[in-house]
C-alpha cells in the first residue's frame, strides 16, 4: 500500500486534480439550493432505525480524546487546548452566596477553539477558491457573524446511525498501525472490508470511522513523556486524494480518522494543503471527523469480530460556527 504514486493517475499539478474531481464527484444541488446537510442526507431516518437494531449488547465505547489542557494543540492557526476555569468552588460558603439553608454550588467555564480536539468539520469550514458548499460565495455565507447557511446547529439532530469502523491499521499495517505518510487508497479500504467480513461492508448513509493507528503510536509517546510530538499536524497515514472518488461514490454520511487531518500527511503533492478537504467539504459535502479515539472500540471489534455499532455523533449546536466538538458515543 506504500507504493501509490498520486501524480501517475492524477498528474503533477494538485489544482487541476482538484478541479478534475471536484466536476466529477460534486454534489452541488442534489438535495436543493438550500441544503445545509450535504451527505448527511444520506442518512435518512429509515436507515437511521435500522441502525438502532445493531445493539446487541449494551457495551458502549466513547470516541472521544480528553478536552483538557494537555491535548495536542500548541498554538498554529490560534488552536490552543482547552482553558478550564473554576468560577466557584466548594470553597465559596453559602453566606459568600448569598443562598439559604447552607445551599452552595460550583461553577465553571471552558475556553476553547471549537475543532482543538475530537470534532466535526462543518461544511463551512473549508472552500475552493472562495466557494463554498452547493456553490455558495464563502465571503457572504461564512462572515464575522459566522457561517449563515450552513452552520454547524443544522447537522445537531442527524448525526445518528450506523457506523462502520474500517480498522485498516490492523488489517494491512504492522503491529496494528500505518507509518506516518502512508496514503490510505480506495484499494486499501476495500481489502480492510473484505479482510474483516460482512458487518463492515459499507451502506448508504454509513458514518464511517478509520483507524490508522496513529493515535496508538502517540499514546506510547504520552506514556513515555516524550509529549504528542507532530500529531497536530504533522506526518501522518491518512487518506489518500484518490479515495474522493470511493468516498463520493459509497454515498456515507460522514468520515472520521484517528488522526489530526484525515487524509495523509504530508499531502501527496509537494507544497499542497489538504487537498482532500478541498473536494470533500465544499464540493462532496462530507462531514469530515478528526482526532477520534478509535483504540477501545477497535480492540472490541477485533476481538467479537462485528465492525458495525450504532453510533451518536451529533455536534454541539453552536449556532453559525464551522466546527464542532464532539463526544462520539458507539454501542454494541
Amino acid at each position: 500500500m506504500n507504493g501509490y504514486d498520486i501524480t501517475a493517475e492524477f498528474g503533477e499539478d494538485p489544482e487541476a486534480a482538484i478541479a478534475d474531481s471536484a466536476k466529477r464527484f460534486g454534489n452541488w444541488n442534489r438535495w436543493g439550493a438550500d441544503d445545509a446537510l450535504g451527505t448527511v442526507n444520506h442518512l435518512d431516518a429509515a436507515t437511521r432505525a435500522a441502525a438502532a437494531t445493531l445493539v446487541r449488547r449494551g457495551e458502549s465505547f466513547s470516541l472521544s480524546l480528553p478536552f483538557d489542557e494537555n491535548g495536542p494543540q500548541f498554538g498554529w492557526k490560534r488552536r490552543v487546548n482547552p482553558v478550564h476555569t473554576m468560577m466557584s468552588t466548594g470553597m465559596d460558603t453559602p453566606e459568600q452566596m448569598g443562598l439559604p439553608h447552607g445551599l452552595s454550588v460550583a461553577d465553571d467555564a471552558v475556553y476553547m477553539p471549537l475543532q482543538c480536539s475530537t470534532q466535526w468539520d462543518g461544511l463551512g469550514h473549508v472552500f475552493d477558491h472562495g466557494v463554498a458548499w452547493n456553490g455558495r460565495v464563502g465571503r457572504e455565507v461564512v462572515t464575522s457573524e459566522g457561517d449563515v447557511a450552513t452552520g454547524i446547529e443544522h447537522l445537531a439532530a442527524p448525526v445518528v446511525g450506523r457506523g462502520v469502523l474500517l480498522d485498516v491499521g490492523r488489517a494491512l499495517g504492522e503491529d496494528g498501525e500505518l507509518p506516518d505518510g502512508c496514503p490510505i487508497t480506495s484499494a486499501d479500504l476495500e481489502e480492510t472490508i473484505r479482510r474483516q467480513g460482512e458487518t463492515s461492508r459499507i451502506r448508504r448513509g454509513d458514518i464511517v470511522l478509520v483507524r490508522t493507528g496513529q493515535l496508538t503510536r502517540v499514546r506510547r509517546r504520552l506514556a513515555a513523556g516524550d509529549g504528542w510530538g507532530g500529531y497536530a499536524g504533522g506526518p501522518a497515514p491518512g487518506l489518500s486524494f484518490e479515495t474522493a472518488g470511493w468516498l463520493h461514490g459509497s454515498e456515507i454520511a460522514a468520515v472520521a480518522t484517528d488522526t489530526w487531518g484525515v487524509e495523509v500527511r504530508p499531502n501527496e503533492w509537494p507544497g499542497a494543503m489538504q487537498p482532500l478537504h478541498q473536494v470533500a467539504l465544499p464540493h462532496i459535502g462530507l462531514l469530515l471527523g478528526e482526532m477520534w479515539d478509535l483504540d477501545a472500540l477497535a480492540a472490541d471489534c477485533a476481538a467479537d469480530g462485528v465492525y458495525e455499532f450504532f453510533l451518536s455523533a451529533q455536534p454541539l449546536p453552536f449556532t453559525r460556527a464551522v466546527g464542532s466538538p464532539v463526544n462520539p458515543v458507539a454501542v454494541k
